[in-house]
């Protein structure tokens, strides 16, 4: 025996409600109106009336009455139920339809289909929120795509660079030298770093990054790093330096996560700095709403960023011309996985640059309470 279809179970469920209002209130009336009604032609008979012997064909033409009624009106009732029932159930089902219609094409990839909203409140807010989930899975598989796009030409070129040597090695066409060995071994870690940079990015975009957030001093952190980077600076490169501002008040923060986020951004100027110098900068700062935060900074006086560059400065994969004309070593997601790490501590990232005067980047965490 076939199931019944959602259509089929509100309408008979709404009919057996109907029919039962209507049976209970016929059978309540019906025993209780003899008991009334003789009950009144008892008073009409102590009044005086004279009833007596019209009392039985009385009763019955009383009773004849109520029955023809009862059976009109339940009839009646049934008729009416069953037209709005029929017509609640169908449009219910129909709009339910169309939404497992739209969630059919959907499963199946058609993600530009829109969800039809319905009048009904209740199937309204499902459809919404099922609009909600198409607009996130357009925006997710449009972010893959980018991703495996971006990705691709990324992995290329070290991958075709290492086998264009092991090709020319195999065929004897070159020399495995010290000077080819190194560059083997450095197209190598330059995809190390790609791959284990991509892991990180994906664990900081879906928030599984653990964190351990805690009461963190800055000025500290920002001499050790002034200390491990100024070893590597050429003597006629840029200087290394340190602005801290007085009776700063600790962050709420993971320690190696904003060391991680400094070193990106210091290695990132040391790049792109090659005289002039790089200042480590941080103070304290009350918003709008009267909000204490902790502002750190990474200032060079670089090659800098154009206009239209600065807007793109955190989207992955993505180098600036002067970056590519160098032909820099970096992945291109260092700065993406820098703004993740700073949002995921409950701050807020920001890039300023002119082009041949520098690039500043400052960032702001909580302050420990």
């Amino acid at each position: 025996m076939p199931k019944l279809t959602l259509h089929h179970r509100l309408f008979f469920s709404h009919i057996m409600a109907v029919m039962l209002g209507l049976l209970g209130v016929s059978a309540v009336s019906h025993l209780s109106s003899q008991h009334f009604f003789s009950l009144h032609l008892d008073e009409l008979e102590n009044s005086g009336a004279l009833l007596r012997s019209a009392r039985a064909d009385v009763m019955r033409g009383f009773v004849w009455a109520w029955s023809y009624s009862g059976l009109l009106s339940v009839g009646l009732g049934a008729v009416v139920a069953s037209f709005f029932s029929y017509w609640s159930a169908y449009r219910i089902n129909g709009s339910l339809l169309e939404i497992e219609q739209v969630a059919y094409r959907l499963a199946h990839g058609h993600l530009q289909e829109e969800v039809p909203m319905s009048p009904i409140p209740e199937l309204a807010r499902l459809g919404r929120s099922l609009s909600q989930m198409v607009g996130a899975l357009s925006h997710a598989e449009q972010r893959r795509r980018d991703l495996v796009s971006d990705l691709s030409h990324e992995l290329r070129t070290p991958l075709t660079v290492i086998r264009g040597y092991l090709e020319e090695i195999e065929s004897d066409r070159i020399k495995p030298t010290p000077d080819v060995r190194r560059r083997l071994v450095g197209e190598t870690r330059r995809l190390e770093r790609l791959v284990n940079n991509l892991q990180e990015l994906s664990k900081a975009e879906s928030g599984s990054l653990p964190l351990l957030l805690q009461a963190l001093s800055v000025p500290p952190l920002l001499e050790r790093l002034i200390e491990r980077f100024s070893a590597q600076l050429m003597d006629d490169g840029p200087t290394l330096t340190m602005q801290v501002q007085p009776n700063l008040p600790k962050a709420w923060a993971d320690s190696d996560r904003t060391e991680q986020i400094l070193i990106n951004l210091l290695g990132n100027a040391i790049r792109h700095t090659e005289s002039g110098s790089i200042t480590l900068k941080a103070w304290r700062e009350r918003d709008a709403s009267d909000t204490e935060r902790v502002w750190i900074a990474v200032c060079d006086t670089g090659i800098g960023l154009s206009a239209s560059e600065l807007p793109q400065v955190f989207n992955r994969f993505w180098r600036s011309a002067g970056s590519r004309q160098k032909n820099s070593s970096g992945t291109g997601i260092g700065l993406t996985i820098t703004r993740q790490l700073v949002e995921l501590q409950g701050g807020k990232i920001f890039a300023e640059s002119q082009p041949d005067q520098g690039t500043t980047f400052k960032f702001w965490l909580p302050t420990a309470n």
